[in-house]
C-alpha cells in the first residue's frame, strides 16, 4: 500500500536536519565538472551506512543507487548533478566555499542532497514501492558532452533503459515550498559559436592597403541577427547572442590582422537547429570573402532541446497537487536555457521540474550561476519530500 504523503512528510522531518547537513558538506568542498571524486566517495559512503546498494565510477564520478520494491512494477529513475561552478563565493555562510574560485551556484548540492534524502526514504518504504527505483548522481552537468551522454554512453542504466526519469531543479524566481512545471517542450539547445576573421593587418593611417577584420566583423555582427529575425519560423523559438568580441593584434593606430568572436545559438527545434548552423557558416563565409577576407566558423554542437513528456509530466503535476496543494505548484514558460538532462529526455520519457528557493521574508533572489546565489534552506524539505512521493507512487 502506498504511504500517505503525511507519511512521507513526517519521515522527511526525521532525516532533514541531516540531509542539511549533507548539502552543507557538499556547498563547502564544491568540484568542478568531471572532478567530483570526494563528492561521489562521501555520497557512496552514505549509500554504504544506509544499506542502499550501488554502482559507481560512471564517468568516474557517477553513482546509481537502486531501490527494489517488493511489488512488481516499472524501473523508474530519478537524477541529479554533482558539479559545481568556477565562481568564487561571495556569501559570508557558516558553510561558503572552502575552496577558493569554486562554488556551488547552481545548486547542485541541493539536488544531489535531495536526492539522497528521497533515496533513503525510498529504501524506508521499499516494502510498499512497486517495481525498481534508480537514483542517479550525475557528474559534469555543466561542461560539453555532458555527464549524461556520457553515463548513458557507459551504459550506467544498463542495455534496457527505464521507463520513465524526473529530475529537479532550483528556482529562485519562487519562493521556498513551491514547484513550477512545464508539459512538452521546455528548454532549448545550446551551441557554441567560436568564428574567426582573417583579414591584413597594417597602420590605421592606410586602410585601403589593408583588410580591416574588425569592420568586417561589425557587419557580420548585424547580419547573423538576420537568422532570428528574418530566416527562422516566428514560431520556433531561437536566440543567437554574440557574447565576446576581440582583436588578435591592434591597437589605436593598428589595424589586426584578425578578429574573434564567441557567441550561442539556441533554439527548440532540431532540424532548425542545424539549418540555422549551415546558415550561419554561409553567411560568415560569404560577407568575409567579399571583402577579400577568409573566416573559419567552428560550432560546438551542445544539449539538444528538453521536451517534458506530456503524459509523465501530467502525472507528476497531479502528484504535486496531492503532496503540496495546489496553491504551491505553478504552470511556468518555456526557458531559452540548457540542460543535459535532455539526452535522458531523447530515450525515455522525463519530467524536469523546477523548485523553488528564493526567501520568502522579501531577501534578494540571485539568480543561478551569480557569486551570490544561495537557497532557503527551507526548499530542502520540499526537494526531499516531493521526490520521495513521486517515487514510491505506483
Amino acid at each position: 500500500m502506498t504511504p500517505e504523503p503525511q507519511k512521507i512528510k513526517a519521515l522527511v522531518a526525521e532525516i532533514l536536519p541531516y540531509i542539511t547537513g549533507v548539502r552543507r558538506h557538499l556547498h563547502r568542498f564544491p568540484e568542478l565538472s568531471f572532478e567530483e571524486y570526494e563528492s561521489s566517495a562521501y555520497l557512496t559512503r552514505i549509500l554504504e551506512e544506509k544499506g542502499i546498494p550501488f554502482t559507481n565510477g560512471w564517468v568516474k564520478t557517477g553513482i546509481v543507487a537502486t531501490v527494489v520494491g517488493a511489488h512488481p512494477g516499472p524501473r523508474r529513475a530519478f537524477r541529479a548533478e554533482l558539479d559545481a561552478l568556477p565562481i568564487q563565493e561571495q556569501n559570508q555562510l557558516t558553510y561558503q566555499s572552502e575552496v577558493p574560485g569554486k562554488m556551488h551556484a547552481c545548486g547542485h548540492d541541493v539536488h544531489a542532497a535531495a536526492l539522497l534524502g528521497a533515496c533513503i526514504i525510498a529504501h524506508q518504504c521499499r516494502s510498499a514501492v512497486a517495481g525498481t527505483l534508480e537514483f542517479i548522481f550525475q557528474p559534469g552537468e555543466e561542461k560539453l558532452p555532458g555527464g549524461a551522454s556520457l553515463m548513458l554512453a557507459e551504459k550506467a542504466l544498463g542495455n534496457d533503459l527505464p521507463e520513465s526519469i524526473i529530475a529537479q531543479h532550483v528556482f529562485p524566481d519562487l519562493p521556498a515550498g513551491h514547484v513550477g512545471i512545464c508539459p512538452g517542450k521546455y528548454m532549448a539547445s545550446s551551441d557554441e559559436l567560436y568564428i574567426t576573421i582573417t583579414g591584413k593587418g597594417g597602420h590605421g593611417a592606410l586602410p585601403h592597403l589593408c583588410i580591416d577584420p574588425i569592420v568586417i566583423a561589425a557587419e557580420l555582427i548585424t547580419a547573423l541577427q538576420q537568422l532570428v529575425a528574418r530566416t527562422a519560423n516566428p514560431f520556433l523559438p531561437s536566440v543567437l547572442t554574440l557574447g565576446k568580441i576581440n582583436s588578435i593584434g591592434g591597437a589605436t593606430n593598428i589595424i589586426p590582422e584578425q578578429v574573434a568572436i564567441e557567441g550561442t545559438f539556441r533554439t527548440m527545434d532540431e532540424a532548425w537547429r542545424y539549418e540555422a548552423h549551415r546558415w550561419i557558416e554561409n553567411t560568415t563565409k560569404g560577407i568575409a570573402d567579399a571583402h577579400g577576407a577568409s573566416a573559419r566558423v567552428e560550432i560546438k554542437v551542445g544539449y539538444p532541446c528538453l521536451n517534458n513528456d506530456e503524459a509523465l509530466t501530467h502525472k507528476v503535476k497531479s502528484a504535486m497537487v496531492a503532496f503540496l496543494g495546489e496553491d504551491k505548484v505553478h504552470d511556468i514558460p518555456k526557458r531559452m536555457t540548457s540542460e543535459d538532462f535532455a539526452y535522458f529526455a531523447q530515450l525515455m520519457p522525463a519530467c524536469f521540474y523546477r523548485l523553488g528557493v528564493a526567501y520568502a521574508d522579501g531577501r534578494p533572489a540571485h539568480g543561478v550561476h551569480s557569486p551570490y546565489f544561495e537557497v532557503d534552506e527551507k526548499a530542502l524539505e520540499t526537494a526531499i519530500g516531493l521526490m520521495a512521493w513521486l517515487a514510491v507512487l505506483p
